[in-house]
């Protein structure tokens, strides 16, 4: 069965064949929902048995146990059910994952036993009734309940990695033959399957990338996709010009750029999903300047703490290091005669303060005194300083320089006369444009190489490289493209291919602004909340698919019915707003993930009235991808603050976090999901989820509250009998 065409990144994709991919949702689902519907579980029912460490429980602490026994059994049943089902659709992997759900299910059928209160309704000589008198037998079923789940998760990866390889080799396949191909009808043919298979490689890496846990490879995955999407369009209108013209040797470079450079990007996706590069290659990139600089400050920290921990060479050598790569700074043309004046002053300065702080470190090594302590400790500060100056004025030249450069170009006047020179077939201008188009493209490229060095994370740093590698490779491109059109000024085809790679361009120019806000909110303390949507994918610009994008206008009633259910969204938004500001710390991690989500809630809202940033449907599913993620974000921070609360309040949080997941996934599921000619009932779907979400929000922000007024209150009182004791004591 062919993947279903729809909207980009919104249809579901179900490969078929002898491989079997079809469950492929279900197993990203379920998957991703063990470790936090399961697992939590699972502990705390080794948190109920070995309550007050008696075997006599309330009636109350029997039933929860018994409720928290049943709903182990359910989600392992359900879990296990997914796991044989991959078993029977991956014979080289049949019998470890089927031997994995045997021992799961066992377990969960044991802990269901071993939790139920009807069992042990018998009467007992003091009138009480008494339970897990064998614990052993329950924390051994949760022992083996861990490991046979662990054993079924690591094989289900292995399988979705399978999957993601066989996909790239299918499209690598028909790439050859889009290659080779001489007719427009045979291309047509091809290509249609081309489009089907890229669909089902992009939904089986966008899976992946929300699944990885190291933030370095999501970027990276994300840069590789980014890639593969824009190229797709590419791809298209190079391959029609060379059909067009073929004797045009500018139209075979243009397109054998773009295979090449979807190529490159299909073998980065397989290195991230296989963590190993070709032919033992290892990542030879260079650190930035600010992650040399942080190493280098941990270092000093390190030799604070201890006199010996590494020798003044290694100190020395380390420095140097990092002040050899300010010559991308100092050596640029582009950098002004005050920058660079001023980057090389701090320099000096940074080289001084280090030999002073290595004079008294040695001191320090043999003289054991106060005053030397105090002195290597003015040093450390002193030296810091330095490297923090010298982190300022290089964040402040490269922000000052990429600014400028967007500013100028913002008009984008050169590709608007290169595509002008071309219809009109002019040669001589043509030569003109294209060295002024390469001079910015140097320009952007150094910027890019500058801004790296001063991102401040490694995700960031992923972005400025794949940033600068597009315009690189873009800016050849838009010069061989508007070549092709000035020697064939009357060609359609050719102006669109022309059209197709100038909007790439622009696309990434806009990126670029973006990437500089993220840039500043890190270098000023502020991990900025639209971080989240950079490493994703945009959707594409190509005017000719926003065709297909745009939602069909809804009748009179459909209109009603989502206007409604958008107005009872914005209620529940305010009421998130009301509950997130009685928090004290605004800093909390489960007030910042409420506030984004209630942000995300308000532009669903604003998208019901026809108003705010989504215009799209591919916006709309963007959007909503975004708002389950950081609805799983925030069941992890609730989980994470259940463990500091006692048996009764961290069960009753639990259970309403797991009424919280489940729909996260659902949400998730009818992003996915292929509703073709169906778009109204996949925006009603989409927002009656987010509607149930952003109630149980409320309800978890305004539970969590109490239960943190509740736990400081009993802080503080067991602080004041403490204190009362002692002064007792004392009397």
């Amino acid at each position: 069965m062919a993947a279903c065409p729809g909207p980009a990144g919104a249809g579901a994709v179900h490969a078929a064949g002898p491989s079997g991919f079809a469950f492929d949702s279900e197993l990203e689902i379920k998957t991703r929902s063990v470790e936090q519907t399961l697992l939590p579980l699972v502990s705390q029912i080794t948190t109920l048995i070995n309550h007050k460490d008696n075997t006599k429980k309330s009636d109350k602490t029997l039933q929860a146990i018994q409720r928290v026994g049943q709903a182990v059994n359910l989600a392992v049943g359900r879990f296990v059910k997914v796991g044989e089902a991959i078993a029977n659709e991956n014979w080289d992997l049949k019998e470890e994952i089927s031997i994995a759900c045997i021992e799961a299910k066992q377990a969960g059928e044991t802990i269901a036993a071993l939790t139920d209160v009807t069992t042990l309704n018998r009467p007992e000589s003091e009138g009480q009734i008494m339970i897990f008198t064998d614990k052993t037998g329950v924390i051994k079923a949760a022992r083996l309940l861990l490991s046979s789940v662990t054993k079924v998760l690591l094989l289900a990866d292995r399988v979705v990695i399978k999957q993601i390889i066989a996909s790239r080799n299918k499209v690598l396949a028909t790439m050859e033959r889009l290659e080779k191909v001489n007719s427009f009808q045979e291309f047509v043919q091809i290509f249609s399957q081309f489009g089907n298979e890229m669909v089902e490689f992009a939904h089986l890496t966008g899976d992946r990338q929300n699944d990885l846990k190291d933030e370095k490879k999501k970027a990276k995955m994300a840069a590789a996709r980014a890639v593969l999407e824009k190229c797709t369009m590419m791809l298209l209108t190079a391959s029609k010009t060379c059909l067009r013209h073929p004797n045009c040797e500018s139209a075979h470079k243009n397109k054998e750029g773009v295979f090449d450079r979807m190529k490159v990007a299909l073998d980065k996706v397989v290195e991230i999903v296989t963590d190993c590069k070709p032919n033992g290659e290892s990542d030879i990139s260079s650190i930035s300047i600010f992650t040399g600089i942080k190493e280098f400050k941990m270092n000093i920290e390190a030799v604070r703490e201890n006199p010996y921990f590494q020798s003044k060479e290694n100190l020395s050598a380390t420095l140097e290091v990092i002040l050899e790569r300010m010559e991308d700074f100092t050596d640029s043309a582009y950098t002004s005669h005050e920058h660079r004046e001023r980057i090389l002053e701090l320099s000096t300065q940074a080289r001084m303060e280090l030999q002073q702080f290595i004079s008294v470190w040695i001191q320090a090594q043999s003289i054991k005194t106060k005053s030397i302590a105090e002195e290597l400790e003015l040093n450390v500060l002193k030296i810091s300083h330095s490297l923090n100056e010298l982190k300022k004025e290089l964040h402040s030249t490269a922000m000052q320089l990429a600014a400028d450069l967007l500013k100028y170009h913002a008009d984008h006047v050169v590709l608007k006369a290169l595509k002008l020179t071309g219809v009109e077939g002019n040669l001589e201008a043509l030569a003109e444009y294209a060295c002024k188009l390469s001079e910015q493209k140097e320009q952007l490229v150094e910027t890019c190489r500058l801004l790296r060095h001063v991102s401040g994370t490694e995700p960031l740093e992923i972005t400025c490289i794949h940033a600068e590698e597009t315009f690189q490779v873009t800016g050849q491109q838009i010069i061989s493209a508007a070549e092709t059109l000035t020697l064939h000024p009357s060609s359609k085809i050719a102006k669109e291919n022309l059209d197709v790679f100038c909007e790439a361009w622009e696309s990434q120019i806009s990126d670029m602004s973006t990437l500089l806000r993220e840039i500043n909110d890190v270098f000023e303390g502020r991990r900025g909340e639209k971080y989240g949507y950079l490493s994703l994918p945009k959707p594409a610009k190509n005017n000719a698919n926003l065709k297909s994008l745009k939602l069909d206008k809804p009748d009179s009633e459909e209109q009603a019915k989502i206007a409604k259910l958008g107005l009872k969204l914005g209620l529940l938004t305010s009421d998130a707003d009301c509950e997130i500001e009685k928090w004290e710390d605004q800093e909390n991690e489960i007030v910042q993930y409420g506030r984004n989500m209630s942000r995300m809630a308000y532009s669903l809202y604003l998208f019901t009235r026809g108003e705010g940033p989504l215009k799209t449907s591919q916006d709309l599913i963007h959007h909503l991808e975004v708002f389950a993620a950081e609805s799983l974000k925030l069941t992890s921070s609730v989980q994470a603050f259940s463990k500091q609360l006692k048996d009764d309040d961290k069960l009753m949080l639990l259970l309403e976090i797991n009424k919280l997941i489940p729909l996260c996934h659902q949400l998730q599921t009818v992003t996915k999901a292929s509703l073709q000619n169906k778009m109204f009932l996949k925006v009603d779907k989409c927002i009656t989820k987010t509607r149930s979400m952003m109630a149980l929000l409320v309800h978890l922000l305004s539970l969590c509250y109490k239960l943190l007024k509740k736990l400081q209150m009993e802080n503080n009182r067991w602080v004041s009998v403490t204190n009362k004791d002692a002064v007792d004591i004392k009397t």
